[in-house]
């Protein structure tokens, strides 16, 4: 039912607001801008993201088989399951959804947006075969999807590469930030959702678990700030990230022959599910993407943006992060937009200044959790996803609060 009012409230908001700016202000243009924008939006989620996915998901998907009939999906799961029967205790251990989700998870860590798709969409797949109730979200997708949304990523490759292009002194000076940023708001997800499905997070397996991710993140970034110069913090992401994905598929494939699998056709096997999966989510996947539009260009985002600015004014708080806002409140919604007002505020206020990097720390430090409700839950049939988008927000929140404090720490 959530969604179903989020949905209707984009139209209905937009609505409203375009009506008061033509009475009001005289705005004669606002409609079209907004009728325009949905028929963009609806050929954008079919052309140029719904029919590429379909290439993607056939690829990923193919290889995936692979890997299982291999074997080794199944250990991933064998290694991980100490951890994630306790945040998943409705996936038994050993469960092939376990292997799926931890793809995805590697692959978001890697910032490999193309591959962690396919694998999150297979993971939820798996999760579905063991939801009884077939049409609203289980207990487990729900974890699954807001750790999904808060998007960790270790290295984002490509807001530094697009620093890079827009002529930054050091593009890569957003790397820290951005991997603190996501690394609360990802925390804040699990522990928000725990709460909510009474999970005990204080066991001696999850708090060594996260004990140890932490660690291992803080001996990274000590590393590369240590040890590395800007240039190769860049070429080594660049390096490490493709490499990491490119052994898995080899792993695969050498693992597979090792058991003696027909490989090509465990490839082809797997591949089949790639077209359909894309075709079964275009409708909720134009659905979001309009309504998001409509809210875009209705100009409700620019007053929401300037009404807290005047909250924060009133209230005697430093306001130099809210021309940066915009980025953050789009970021839910969706990850073009974002990536838009992202190179706005750069080439508006300078690639190197304080907004210019604070909007690069917001479009690192979650997900689109909108868009990723309807791309996961749709390509399955989930239609009620009960707190998925409330806790998916909340983790996403947690992410722009802790990307202004550390904007303000590092660079003002």
């Amino acid at each position: 039912m959530a969604l179903n009012y989020i949905w209707s409230g984009f139209f209905l908001v937009g609505f409203l607001a375009a009506l008061a700016q033509w009475i009001f202000l005289g705005d004669t243009e606002i409609f079209k801008r907004i009728v325009d924008g949905t028929f963009d939006s609806a050929k954008l989620g079919v052309m140029e993201i719904a029919l590429p996915l379909a290439g993607v998901m056939t690829l990923w998907l193919g290889i995936m088989n692979i890997g299982e009939k291999a074997g080794a999906v199944g250990w991933l799961a064998k290694i991980i399951s100490p951890f994630f029967s306790r945040i998943f205790p409705e996936v038994p251990k050993d469960h092939p959804a376990t292997g799926h989700m931890v793809m995805n998870f590697s692959a978001n860590l890697l910032g490999l947006d193309n591959a962690a798709t396919p694998f999150g969409l297979k993971a939820m797949e798996s999760l579905q075969t063991l939801n009884p109730n077939k049409d609203t979200a289980s207990n487990a997708q729900i974890m699954f999807l807001v750790m999904h949304t808060s998007g960790l990523t270790l290295i984002p490759l490509a807001i530094m590469a697009q620093r890079a292009i827009l002529g930054a002194k050091d593009p890569s000076d957003i790397f820290i930030p951005c991997m603190i940023a996501t690394y609360v708001a990802t925390v804040t997800g699990i522990i928000a959702v725990s709460l909510k499905q009474r999970i005990n997070l204080l066991n001696g397996v999850v708090l060594s678990w996260l004990g140890g991710m932490t660690a291992a993140i803080g001996l990274l970034i000590w590393y590369f700030t240590n040890f590395l110069s800007k240039q190769e913090i860049e070429l080594v992401s660049k390096v490490a990230s493709n490499l990491i994905l490119f052994s898995i598929i080899i792993v695969f494939i050498v693992g597979a022959m090792r058991k003696k699998v027909n490989v090509y056709d465990a490839f082809i096997e797997g591949a089949k599910g790639g077209i359909q999966t894309s075709l079964t989510i275009i409708p909720y996947l134009v659905g979001m993407l309009v309504a998001i539009s409509v809210i875009r260009n209705s100009g409700v985002m620019g007053y929401v943006v300037n009404g807290l600015n005047w909250v924060f004014v009133h209230l005697g708080v430093n306001t130099d992060f809210t021309p940066a806002l915009p980025t953050a409140l789009m970021k839910p919604l969706s990850g073009s937009g974002s990536k838009a007002m992202m190179i706005d505020a750069m080439k508006t206020y300078g690639v190197d200044s304080f907004v210019g990097r604070l909007a690069c720390i917001f479009q690192g430090s979650a997900d689109t959790t909108f868009y990723i409700v309807a791309l996961y839950f749709g390509s399955v049939g989930i239609r009620k996803t009960r707190y998925a988008i409330s806790y998916g927000l909340i983790a996403d929140f947690a992410g722009i609060v802790a990307a202004i404090f550390v904007a303000y720490l590092f660079f003002h």
